[in-house]
């Protein structure tokens, strides 16, 4: 069974910055993709940011400018760093792996970006 552990969320004022950590028990390298996903209160999950093991990267369109999707080889994680927050930018954040046919998830992080 694969687990991600997520790490890096809070709450912080708009304007600042966080980063977050995905770190999965597997090797970095058994997945084809990894990303993270957000959801806020009320409305559907969505991507907010995918790398590939080639190391090809997309953004939400909300996003491009502000955040950055990275991974650490040597430390087996993804990171989200995410700049200039915004109070839309509050949800919940998952980090995501794929490998063949399967996802999986991790149990989500909390990021609040005060007014």
């Amino acid at each position: 069974q694969v687990q991600l552990v997520e790490s890096g969320g809070g709450l912080v004022q708009a304007g600042g910055s966080l980063r977050l950590s995905c770190a999965p028990s597997g090797s970095i390298f058994s997945f084809y993709a990894m990303g993270w996903y957000r959801q806020a209160p009320g409305k559907q999950r969505e991507l907010v940011a995918r790398i590939t093991k080639s190391g090809s990267t997309n953004y939400a369109d909300s996003v491009k400018g502000r955040f950055t999707i990275s991974r650490d080889n040597a430390k087996n994680t993804v990171y989200l760093e995410m700049n200039s927050l915004k109070p839309e930018d509050t949800a919940v954040y998952y980090c995501n792996a794929e490998r063949g046919f399967e996802s999986y998830w991790g149990q989500g992080t909390q990021v609040t970006v005060s007014s």
